[in-house]
């Protein structure tokens, strides 16, 4: 309690806080259009609901990890050594999460290229398996990205109190926005392309990460928000366009 209270009067603390969560919602983002675009799958009966549980064990588990810390600071020794760099549990988790990421995002690319095929689609036809396929996918990418949203908040602030915190406030953010983005997404076809080049650039991102090639999240982030923004434009030049029609009719 005494430790709350004088964090409360230190201002630095409250600017490591808004750093934090300014961070933790940027990181946060990755993961919200992988959820985004995965319940856009389900019916639309099931599709909020597997949105809040997504979200809600992302933040049981940031919650469960910052209570092992300890632990998660292990996590970045090196476990043995290959191509000249050292691979550690936290290297290897990214490194599965990228691929994972990779492998889903160019799966429904195809998907999205060539509608017919539902043979190969990763959500089965039943709605029970594919509410509990989705839940296990998400629950899955959410450790990828939770041991990497720790220990990035590890090394921001060593006090705990800021790290629960930034990790409620970002966890929260995500919740409310998870809903209007699957919305949006949906509405948006060329979105959903879009979508998925972020997911295919997030995974390849976290595998160079695992192998030790240190990509700065700006260049990322930047590139996304660009990509991003021409489609917006795109999106209101394609309006004009129909609404110039409809009036010509």
């Amino acid at each position: 309690m005494q430790e709350i209270v004088t964090l409360i009067q230190d201002p630095a603390a409250w600017v490591a806080l808004i750093t934090l969560v300014v961070m933790e919602v940027v990181l946060g983002i990755d993961n919200l259009i992988f959820i985004s675009i995965l319940t856009n799958k389900l019916p639309p009966e099931h599709r909020e609901r597997a949105r809040k549980i997504g979200i809600g064990l992302a933040l049981i588990m940031r919650l469960a990890l910052l209570g092992t810390i300890a632990w998660i600071v292990q996590l970045t020794e090196p476990l043995f050594e290959a191509f000249g760099h050292g691979f550690s549990w936290k290297d290897l988790i990214l490194i599965a999460g990228g691929l994972f990421l990779v492998w889903k995002a160019t799966k429904e690319i195809h998907h999205s290229v060539d509608p017919i095929d539902h043979q190969e689609d990763f959500i089965a036809t039943s709605a029970t398996s594919g509410f509990a396929s989705a839940i296990g996918q998400i629950l899955l990418l959410d450790l990828v990205f939770s041991v990497d949203s720790i220990i990035t908040a590890v090394g921001m602030t060593p006090h705990l109190p800021i790290m629960v915190i930034a990790v409620i406030a970002a966890v929260t953010v995500m919740l409310v926005a998870a809903t209007p983005l699957a919305n949006f997404i949906e509405r948006n076809p060329t979105i959903v392309m879009l979508a998925l080049a972020f997911l295919l650039m997030i995974g390849t991102t976290l595998i160079a990460e695992g192998m030790g090639f240190h990509v700065p999240k700006g260049y990322v982030y930047a590139a996304m928000a660009f990509s991003a923004l021409v489609e917006v434009l795109n999106m209101f030049a394609r309006n004009a366009r129909k609404r110039k029609r409809e009036g010509a009719h």
